[in-house]
């Protein structure tokens, strides 16, 4: 990382490395020793450290990792609330209960369209709220409203990933702000779950736009389980599509947004719902163009992939890292943490579907001068029957991550490395590489 000092750059690309093998965002687990947390909260205290740079370094690196590409740049905002922790926290306004001190983060991150794997972090927001009353929403300019963060997110993947073959920003109905879709980025595509049934220039409704219009397919789609005890069902799933013309909202005046503006329309709709089953029902806006049934699917797949950024966000927090449980009272170094997080909790996912068998490059992850250490250090894992050796390709994340699973104790028998194996694995190889780094460029480590 570039933050001006190299032993500052050097502590961040191991932190970030040991939040994802340690699983943890607690300090004293990740700092091992008293030492070792000394050292960690002396990087978050830094003046070199900041969450503009931080994150701007990993977007630098997501950008090169998605040149020539099918993007999806995937946006959602999610809330770290201190409940019951929040003795001596310092800095911080009121979460969305607007009682309990908290914060609020809004990432946005690269998934490849065609293998569906997520990339890294093209940008984040991290802010907590001021105190006290403000004025009324409709009084206020979008600039001045918490939800210009979703045009920055559009602004900052245009500007970050301008190398990429294509991208589409995609977000949830938390997006569905009429100056969105009149101040996109030029090369830049959206795909926004609509929420506000808003007026249209020929006077119709939206949600009503396509009751006329013949379906395009009926599907059988999977609907995954929804809580404790539900298995899933099945849904039969009619779509239909079509142009639509949004009028510009009345609270808007014509200085701010123009009269109107085109979309096309996605609806999906099941049909037969079960008893006691809320019906699926999805209306998609976009700026794809949709000429057939293939195209329409094509965009509902593409917004399915929204899900990707939620396994973020639970890696994150309790069910992953636990950032909610960091002791770190202080706003501006739990902003540090939390940037650092995001790429740890990406690098976890990656490192999931490395285990899993993805067709990823290693480059993704693994920087490529690695290459020659870890093609010896398989040789050296591999046994002499077929199940031992490292069936991946060379180049492959995969391959990388069956050398973790086997220096976390895997036999190469049996059920797949599951977590710890993993995490003990890639602890083990970071080791492994810092040290073939410092014996090849004799880089020496420092603690600042």
């Amino acid at each position: 990382m570039s933050f001006g000092d190299i032993r500052v750059a050097e502590r961040a690309d191991w932190l970030i490395e040991r939040v994802a093998t340690a699983g943890t965002l607690v300090l004293r687990k990740l700092g091992e020793t008293r030492a070792g947390e000394k050292a960690i909260h002396r990087f978050l205290s830094s003046h070199h450290v900041s969450v503009d740079r931080i994150v701007e370094t990993l977007a630098a690196r997501t950008a090169a990792q998605c040149v020539g590409r099918r993007i999806l740049a995937i946006q959602d905002t999610s809330e770290i609330n201190f409940s019951g922790r929040d003795k001596k926290r310092r800095g911080f306004g009121p979460g969305g209960d607007g009682k309990t001190p908290g914060f609020f983060i809004h990432p946005v991150i690269a998934l490849d369209v065609e293998s569906e794997a997520v990339l890294g972090l093209v940008d984040a927001e991290i802010w907590t709220r001021s105190a006290g009353r403000v004025p009324a929403r409709r009084k206020r300019a979008i600039e001045d409203k918490e939800s210009i963060r979703w045009l920055y997110g559009c602004q900052a993947a245009a500007g970050v990933l301008s190398e990429a073959a294509s991208v589409t920003m995609v977000a949830d109905r938390e997006s569905d702000i009429y100056p969105l879709f009149t101040r996109k980025p030029e090369g830049l595509d959206l795909i926004v779950r609509a929420a506000q049934d808003r007026c249209l220039s020929d006077g119709r409704m939206l949600f009503a736009a396509l009751a006329e219009t013949k379906v395009l397919k009926t599907s059988l789609v999977k609907v995954a389980p929804r809580g404790p005890g539900d298995k899933g069902r099945g849904a039969t799933v009619e779509l239909r599509a079509g142009s639509v013309s949004l009028a510009r909202p009345q609270s808007l005046k014509r200085s701010e947004a123009c009269d109107a503006i085109e979309m096309t329309l996605i609806q999906a709709r099941e049909i037969d719902a079960p008893a006691g089953k809320t019906p699926l029902l999805w209306h998609l806006l976009t700026t794809h163009s949709v000429a057939s049934a293939a195209d329409a699917e094509q965009i509902v797949q593409l917004y399915r992939l929204r899900w990707r950024i939620e396994q973020v966000f639970r890696a994150l927090k309790s069910d992953g890292l636990a950032l909610d449980d960091s002791q770190v009272i202080d706003a501006d170094r739990m902003f540090n943490l939390a940037a650092i997080g995001l790429a740890g909790a990406i690098r976890t996912i990656q490192l999931v579907d490395a285990r899993d068998g993805s067709p990823r490059p290693m480059s993704d992850v693994i920087d490529p001068a690695f290459r020659p250490a870890l093609g010896h250090l398989s040789k050296t894992l591999e046994g002499k029957t077929a199940r031992q050796q490292n069936p991946h390709p060379p180049d492959s994340l995969a391959f990388v991550a069956w050398i973790a699973a086997r220096l976390g104790g895997w036999n190469c028998y049996g059920k797949p490395p599951g977590p710890k194996t993993m995490r003990d694995g890639w602890d083990r190889l970071a080791a492994m590489l810092e040290g073939y780094l410092l014996a090849t460029q004799s880089i020496k480590p420092g603690i600042p």
